[in-house]
């Protein structure tokens, strides 16, 4: 009978859920899904000085709004340090640990010898083997786990391969400190095998931790998990992940306007690949996912691909649910006004919203395009728009203003027919005084189509936006 698959996320609360970790969530959740079996979440909070309650709430937000479900309730690493210091004693008894009475200093002389002799500053392991009568008075000892002397010890990595640590690069490291709290090197090796998992799916940048970490389950007599380290994600330039290029907390991503289906779909490209494709569904990714078709080279983040990916998945999406994603950014945000006019034309804009779509590769831009339907008169024109409201297609405007206010049918094939014959009689073209015409209204040069426009904003408020850019009455 096949064990479960149980994999976790483990983030530490210092901060919000940044974009490296979303992209760690999201393949543990992903292989999760796709063995039937569980992914756990673990708050990593031993650090009680960084840890704060603000960034709990914020990783927990940022994962569901992903969509990155966990299963059971969050597991908090600091409430467990009482089975942390448990299991050391229990390696201590067994012989697998023991006491240290180094003081600072004598860790600091052991180290600047080792630097000046050209070797590792490592601990030289003096208290390994010494006999606990020798301990000085008044001195609360770490316990150092017992690190194996020679041969080597090899990480099987799905993504990585055999890596091959040789035992003498590792010293007896410490697992509970003199003041009776766990190391995190322990405390990860505890959690996870009481948590029952299988599977740890991190960064490579844990990679060395993880030969210490399999010197405590080998001295515990556990068994080893299976590991996939995934390269780090790095920048346009090949360099680091920085917030300069996009190493932001996931809410950060929200408040830009980035829908949660096309971030998850970004990030799995960011390090894992099925043929050449390039847009598919979270459903999709969890049929087709393997560890093995994980990339072994860092990724670099692209926002170009990303916001071409995000309009793809905005022309995609149903308008109610874009309409309420509008709301809530605009709430979000802080643009008050844009939250007022979206609640209050809530039937306009949903009525716009398919001519919208196809022009936005973000929500922010979905919400500026729609501020047409809601702006307050006299319209603020941009520049672009200015420039179509020169002398000569004013006067255009205002020949074309008089006959639209004649008519008596308000509808698109009216409101078309007319400025069509309108354009004819005056021997222009009808971009020659649809531009214009889309400026005067919307205070833009990219809208829906203008006829469109004319209809959505309805008779009175077109009237009365084209006398506004006039200057006088229509």
């Amino acid at each position: 009978m096949n064990t479960p698959v149980v994999t976790r996320f483990a983030p530490s609360p210092t901060g919000f859920l940044h974009i490296g970790g979303a992209r760690t969530a999201l393949f543990n959740y992903v292989f999760a899904r796709k063995m039937g079996g569980k992914m756990l979440l673990r708050i990593e909070d031993t650090d009680r000085e960084r840890s704060t309650d603000a960034a709990v709430a914020a990783i927990l937000d940022g994962m569901s709004w992903l969509g990155l479900e966990w299963d059971g309730e969050p597991i908090s690493q600091f409430q467990r340090a009482d089975r942390h210091a448990a299991v050391a004693h229990e390696m201590l008894a067994n012989g697998k640990a023991y006491k240290c009475y180094c003081s600072p200093q004598e860790l600091t002389e052991m180290r600047e010898k080792a630097r000046a002799e050209g070797r590792p500053p490592r601990y030289d392991g003096r208290w390994r083997d010494r006999d606990p009568s020798e301990a000085p008075e008044g001195v609360d000892p770490v316990i150092r786990v017992k690190a194996p002397e020679s041969g080597e010890i090899v990480v099987k990595d799905h993504v990585q391969g055999d890596v091959v640590f040789r035992a003498e690069n590792l010293d007896d490291f410490i697992i509970l400190r003199s003041d009776g709290t766990p190391t995190y090197m322990h405390a990860v090796v505890v959690d996870d095998h009481d948590m029952g998992v299988t599977h740890i799916i991190r960064g490579d940048d844990h990679l060395t931790n993880a030969a210490r970490q399999i010197v405590i389950y080998r001295a515990m007599g556990w068994d080893v998990p299976e590991m996939a380290h995934i390269p780090l994600i790095h920048g346009p330039d090949g360099a680091k992940l920085s917030k300069r290029h996009g190493a932001m907390g996931v809410e950060a991503y929200r408040q830009m306007g980035y829908l949660p289906e096309a971030l998850r779909n970004y990030l799995a490209r960011l390090g894992w690949a099925h043929g050449d494709d390039e847009i598919f569904s979270t459903d999709q990714m969890v049929e087709w996912f393997s560890l093995e078709a994980l990339n072994k080279g860092a990724s670099r983040f692209d926002f170009v691909k990303l916001d071409n990916l995000n309009g793809h998945c905005i022309r995609s999406a149903e308008p109610a649910h874009l309409y309420d994603i509008m709301v809530d950014t605009a709430s979000e945000t802080g643009r008050n006004a844009d939250y007022a006019g979206l609640v209050a034309n809530k039937v306009t804009v949903l009525a716009a919203l398919p001519e919208l779509q196809p022009r936005a590769k973000t929500v922010l831009e979905l919400i500026d395009l729609a501020q047409f339907i809601y702006a307050a008169r006299p319209l603020a024109m941009d520049e672009k728009a200015s420039d179509q409201l020169a002398a000569e297609n004013l006067e255009h405007l205002r020949h074309l203003g008089d006959r639209l206010a004649q008519l008596e049918d308000w509808s698109l094939d009216a409101i078309g027919d007319a400025v069509r014959t309108y354009a004819e009689g005056a021997g222009v073209k009808l971009g020659k005084i649809a531009q214009p015409l889309r400026a005067a209204l919307t205070g833009r040069t990219v809208s829906p189509g203008i006829f469109e426009v004319m209809t959505l904003i309805g008779r009175e408020e077109s009237l009365g936006r084209l006398s506004d850019a006039v200057g006088g009455a229509v």
